[in-house]
């Protein structure tokens, strides 16, 4: 199972605060529109996604070359699956929670 790109998405409450606080650790913006809420920043490998109003709490995100596939791996492991994707192609969405609680995005670009 290719789980592709790994982040983490931060639901903040002011994302130019945010911003400004990982530009101190040397992160640099990758992709986003600060106006529309959501940026993506980079640190070498490292990955983090800033998300103002559109998630309540943070997310683990994968970015599969193929989600359906993704998702039919982990229905087969038993990993019960939250808005499952319909068949087709193309970008698509799912996610999962852990044992914990917390919110596995699935999100193939």
């Amino acid at each position: 199972m290719d789980l592709g790109r790994f982040s983490v998405s931060l639901a903040v409450k002011d994302i130019k605060a945010s911003l400004a606080f990982y530009k101190a650790f040397g992160f640099t913006r990758l992709d986003g529109d600060i106006d529309q809420g959501w940026l993506m920043l980079e640190n070498g490998q490292t990955k983090i996604g800033l998300f103002q109003g559109m998630f309540p709490d943070d997310l683990l995100t994968f970015n599969p070359p193929d989600a359906r596939a993704v998702q039919a791996a982990l229905a087969d492991r038993g990993v019960s699956v939250e808005n499952p994707v319909a068949d087709g192609q193309g970008p698509c969405s799912f996610m999962v929670r852990d044992p914990d609680g917390r919110t596995v995005l699935i999100d193939q670009h």
